[in-house]
């Protein structure tokens, strides 16, 4: 067992080089020279046999050290032969351990040998890559050109966050420096004013929202992305994205292309032209935080979980509030939006009959179905199959509820008098329902349980659901992903998991197991099954993501093409081509992450015993948080223990990276001949190490 040395002898002495030098590393034992050990300058070896670092030593007088003894072994041949031979060790481990002893000749190494795989260009699947935009100027006009309008029944409670609008009131050269300081985040931290926080598409527009301003990219045949549209800077941090760029039949013709934000209970709405530009249309309030905000046509839909629902219709400029039950769910499918609400009940508007009755201040929200055993509509998704542009009276909808059940109901015409009917109940999941969807050969359902996914093929005759033989599974896996708890790992409604696609296509999940992942996995809605994973071109983290249908150009045979859209830390976007990945799909490994990435994806976090309670319902844009995630918080270490930095890692942490080019001709330049003796290298450059891996974030384990 090892043992503290003594005050005395916890600084060994400068001994000569050819000393031999005992080492205990995580219970192997391991002798060499202190030569070999000490070659390597302001290395955590040459600091612990100078005395700069107090020693633990076992009952044989060996120096412990509590680290990997496998991944030690090719580390001390690199030291004695200059050589690196990695004996199967992971070269991430190998990279990390090197880091850790502060060699820095062998972290180049490692380094470069990992680039050659890597290309700034990214593979075959990178479509696109846009720069960070200018950073706006201030919004100075915050006047509202549409107040908080209710209709009867009582008002909704009000849930004061810290994400509401500030006080406009302040006064004075301090009223002038708080206006100008950065809004806090949900978690009272500061937010990272360049990070990407949400994407959303539309046909072939983008819209990208930072902390405190948007921007608007329109696709065009010629030229490619082109930035049409830049908001000004706002007051408060950006928490909701909406976009509309184009409406079959509108009323509103070529100017149907609009783009909403929100946060706390304000809502800003601005008209977008195509050629470029925007106007302001005006600043709206629901009375509560706003939750979900969507468009269905061109009537903008504002919901909170509170059971208020606000909506501004673009052909008579009327933003209209109203109450209904607590929200938990809702989708919308053509002209009908569809809300779950936690009493059980499924309610339907119908936007297009909006205008009919905005002057008897009624949305008509009719209750369209109540759950059998009453349980919160917590998942709820709507397909209309052929029959509904036919006749309009069939219509299939499948919901999950707070118990775990997943049932199906189906409207048919001879039934329109008596309502949906029920089709078919699963009981499957012991969590609630988070996210359902229902597709023309798949039912999907996601619960709270770390995203536990359940699928079934679905029957079809003459485009309709049929029991004969009706629905039978066909996949059960999960989706990881955590999310940052201290509100760092971007905005949670940037990292929805999916699924993505059209309902008459394959539909994808898009998997971020970590808060500050640079890599995403896409798989399979049906089955898990990993379609391909890529990871940002220039390093950054990727802080938010959704899919992208995208019409095909005019050119002959050209078709529709798929889009994964990836915001990163640094502010850039970049594009990939899922088009490509699902056409050669069965090349990628089959199934989700290995266990080998896995565990590197999980290497920034440690999970920790869970913290909250399932008892809550989730909100319709559910993310429910279920274990804490922490950091390994541990004192400055001995000999080797993880804790702050040694000095050689305090030095490896200024070293600035350098490009490939620079390190692979300075790797020739300084690199030892082949199986020469050791003899003490000169000190290294210091514009040629790598910074250690970054410092590991507070994290929440969640299913949304």
């Amino acid at each position: 067992m090892a043992a503290a040395a003594p005050a005395a002898e916890g600084a060994p002495s400068r001994g000569p080089p050819g000393e031999v030098i005992h080492l205990n590393v995580g219970g192997k034992r391991f002798s060499t020279s202190r030569q070999t050990l000490t070659w390597i300058p302001d290395s955590f070896f040459s600091s612990l046999l100078s005395g700069r670092i107090s020693t633990l030593k076992d009952e044989t007088g060996a120096i412990f050290i509590d680290r990997d003894p496998t991944v030690f072994a090719p580390i001390l041949n690199f030291l004695r032969t200059k050589e690196l031979d990695p004996r199967g060790v992971h070269g991430s481990s190998l990279l990390h351990e090197a880091q850790f002893y502060g060699l820095t000749p062998l972290v180049r190494r490692l380094q470069l040998r990992e680039e050659l795989d890597r290309s700034s260009c990214g593979n075959v699947l990178f479509n696109g890559y846009l720069p960070p935009p200018v950073f706006p100027v201030k919004r100075r006009n915050r006047h509202s050109l549409a107040g908080p309008q209710q209709a009867g029944g009582r008002p909704a409670p009000v849930r004061r966050s810290n994400t509401m609008p500030p006080n406009l009131g302040n006064a004075g050269l301090l009223g002038r420096m708080l206006d100008e300081k950065a809004p806090p985040s949900p978690s009272g931290l500061p937010e990272e004013p360049g990070m990407v926080r949400l994407v959303c598409g539309h046909h072939n527009w983008i819209a990208v929202a930072y902390t405190q301003f948007l921007v608007c990219y329109r696709l065009k045949e010629a030229s490619g992305w082109q930035l049409v549209f830049s908001s000004p800077r706002l007051d408060w941090p950006i928490e909701r994205l909406a976009l509309t760029a184009r409406v079959l039949g509108g009323a509103l013709g070529e100017h149907d292309k609009m783009v909403a934000a929100a946060t706390g209970s304000e809502i800003l709405l601005w008209a977008l032209q195509a050629e470029g530009g925007g106007s302001e249309i005006g600043v709206f309030h629901l009375g509560v935080p706003v939750e979900a905000l969507f468009f269905v046509g061109n009537q903008l839909i504002a919901t909170s979980h509170t059971g208020r629902i606000g909506v501004w219709n673009a052909v008579t400029k009327h933003w209209q509030v109203q109450e209904v039950q607590p929200i938990t769910s809702y989708d919308a499918a053509g002209s009908f939006l569809l809300l779950g609400c936690n009493n059980g009940s499924i309610y339907y508007v119908d936007v297009q009959k909006f205008p009919l009755r905005m002057k008897d201040n009624d949305l008509l929200v009719s209750e369209l179905y109540r759950d059998p055993a009453e349980d919160g509509v917590t998942a709820l998704s709507v397909y209309l199959t052929p029959k509904t542009s036919d006749s309009g009276n069939w219509i299939e909808i499948a919901y999950g509820t707070s118990s775990g059940g997943v049932r199906v109901i189906v409207q048919h015409p001879e039934t329109v008098g008596s309502g949906p009917q029920l089709f078919q109940t699963f009981t499957v999941h012991r969590s609630p329902v988070t996210k359902i969807m229902l597709s023309e050969k798949h039912l999907i359902s996601v619960c709270a349980d770390n995203n536990h996914v359940r699928t079934w093929s679905v029957t079809r005759f003459r485009g309709m659901i049929s029991t004969q033989p009706g629905s039978t599974p066909l996949a059960s896996f999960k989706i990881l992903a955590l999310e940052s708890a201290d509100g760092h790992g971007g905005c949670s409604a940037g990292n929805d998991i999916g699924p993505y696609g059209e309902r008459d296509d394959q539909q994808v999940f898009i998997q971020k197991v970590v808060p500050s992942a640079s890599q995403l996995f896409v798989r399979l809605s049906s089955t898990g099954q990993r379609v391909c994973s890529v990871r940002s071109v220039d390093g950054s983290p990727t802080t938010a993501f959704t899919v992208l249908e995208c019409e095909g150009s005019r050119r002959l045979g050209s078709r529709p093409r798929r889009y994964l859209l990836t915001g990163q830390a640094n502010g850039s976007l970049a594009m990939w081509d899922l088009t490509t990945a699902m056409d050669g799909l069965g090349q990628a490994p089959a199934g989700g992450l290995t266990e080998e990435e896995l565990m590197e994806q999980l290497e920034q976090c440690e999970l920790a015993p869970l913290a909250s309670s399932r008892g809550s319902l989730p909100s319709p844009s559910p993310r429910t948080s279920l274990t804490s995630l922490h950091s390994a918080s541990s004192n400055t270490s001995l000999s080797g223990r993880r804790g702050s930095p040694s000095p050689p890692q305090a030095e490896a942490r200024r070293r600035g990276g350098g490009s490939f080019v620079e390190r692979c001709q300075e790797l020739v330049r300084s690199g030892p001949e082949p199986r020469r003796p050791p003899t003490p290298a000169p000190r290294p450059s210091t514009g040629l190490g790598a910074p250690l891996a970054p410092p590991k974030m507070k994290l929440n384990e969640t299913s949304f």
